[in-house]
């Protein structure tokens, strides 16, 4: 894993949060994009990757202040989607509601730089194939993916996702048995995370927490994001995790954050 302490590093402050998620999913979703050979489409105002019928289309607004032409091409990109969409926009100023998307806010999260307590279970990075596979069965559950089922090994974390700069996947096992897991994503001089997912046979056994701790262990000296949900959000504000502002997401009816 890579990381650049000198463009981001400490200076990150709640009111500029929104901007530091937005280049950390940009960063993310095009270290996906390229994993599964999809396009990338990379505008001033946004970046979209226009996946296939089971991936989807995943839009990820990069300022609060698109043009027209802008908006006009996101239209288009979800119009033209192959399978379910997701738009997200850090800034909540992009109205898309011509579109028909369901809409929702979740809390954008920052961290500074800080010591992590050591996990309760064990963490490891995803090494093999295998790690992977079990990963991403972890992850298609726990945030019911159905697009991905029957599920295809490599298709959601492809083995070249971990090859990317900056890209990290963490699995927390439960006497040998993967039981959460989540991405984590470097650039920048900031870390970000992603699909922290319990499977259902382990959870209320501090698995989630396991796996940020087991991510933050790697990145303790750098600023985080994150996007929480509202199950998710008191454990992060456990880990020093403070509200910075709310996200705005749209998607299709079949799509999911």
């Amino acid at each position: 894993m890579t990381t650049d302490h000198m463009s981001t590093g400490r200076t990150a402050s709640l009111a500029g949060a929104p901007t530091l998620q937005a280049r950390n999913s940009a960063a993310f979703w095009t270290a996906t994009g390229v994993s599964r050979g999809h396009d990338v489409i990379r505008r001033r105002g946004f970046l979209a990757v226009h996946g296939d019928a089971r991936a989807g289309g995943r839009i990820l607004i990069q300022e609060p202040d698109l043009d027209p032409g802008e908006v006009a091409e996101v239209g288009e990109l979800v119009r033209r989607a192959a399978g379910p969409v997701v738009v997200e926009d850090p800034f909540g100023s992009t109205d898309l509601g011509h579109l028909g998307l369901r809409t929702w806010q979740m809390p954008i999260m920052l961290r500074p730089p800080g010591p992590v307590e050591a996990p309760a279970l064990d963490v490891t990075r995803a090494r093999r194939p295998e790690d992977l596979r079990a990963a991403e069965r972890i992850v298609i559950e726990g945030f019911e993916l159905d697009s991905f089922e029957p599920h295809r090994a490599g298709e959601l974390f492809p083995p070249t996702l971990i090859e990317q700069p900056g890209v990290d996947v963490f699995i927390a096992s439960v006497d040998g048995v993967p039981a959460g897991a989540g991405v984590s994503v470097v650039a920048d001089g900031l870390a970000s995370h992603y699909w922290i997912a319990t499977s259902s046979a382990f959870r209320s056994r501090g698995v989630g927490r396991a796996v940020m701790l087991g991510a933050l262990a790697h990145i303790a000296d750098l600023p985080a994001t994150l996007t929480a949900s509202k199950l998710g959000r008191p454990l992060y504000e456990s880990l020093g995790y403070t509200v910075a502002a709310p996200s705005t997401w749209w998607a299709s009816p079949s799509g999911t954050a």
